[in-house]
């Protein structure tokens, strides 16, 4: 009886801490300005700097981006030109629907179904999971992905990469509107 209720205890304790480690929520920055909309935000020529960095944090690529953005009512398409420091390319082009409440969802030919995303206050969360080319095979990978505006010019991007529930990497990117 007495391992019984020690084990009883043990969950409850664990099951408290877990609960204390909750992840944020997008709504969590409801208050926070400047105000995020994505098409206000990605119009135009937008650069970003960037790196991916291995789950041990070495840092693995550095890449720049340069996106030409337009939006029609509430379609956006986020033309992505990426360079990377070994000098291979890659483009992929997002095609974006706003909906009400600062919903978001998207498309591109190398993410798999639909993307999801949430405005609120100054941030964004977005997830979807992308087919990346990996020595000549493909893995579909999962993107946890948050975006701050800093203030009108720069906005901050940290995704977490993550594959059946494993961390692989994080990208860390800044814009900045042109």
């Amino acid at each position: 009886m007495k391992t019984r209720r020690r084990a009883l205890f043990t969950l409850l304790a664990g099951t408290a801490v877990l609960t204390g480690c909750a992840s944020p929520q997008v709504t969590d920055y409801a208050q926070e300005r400047p105000l995020l909309e994505l098409d206000r935000y990605f119009t135009g020529r937008v650069l970003a700097h960037g790196v991916f960095q291995k789950r041990n944090g070495a840092v693995a690529r550095r890449f720049t981006v340069v996106m030409d953005c337009h939006w029609e009512g509430n379609q956006g398409v986020l033309d992505e030109a990426f360079t990377y420091s070994d000098g291979s390319t890659e483009r992929r082009i997002w095609r974006l629907t706003k909906h009400a409440d600062g919903r978001y969802t998207g498309r591109a030919d190398d993410v798999v179904g639909e993307a999801q995303g949430q405005t609120s206050g100054n941030a964004f969360r977005w997830n979807y999971t992308l087919r990346l080319p990996v020595d000549g095979k493909e893995y579909e990978v999962q993107f946890d992905d948050w975006m701050f505006l800093v203030d009108d010019r720069v906005l901050l991007n940290r995704a977490t990469m993550s594959k059946f529930g494993v961390t692989l990497g994080e990208v860390l990117l800044s814009f900045t509107k042109q």
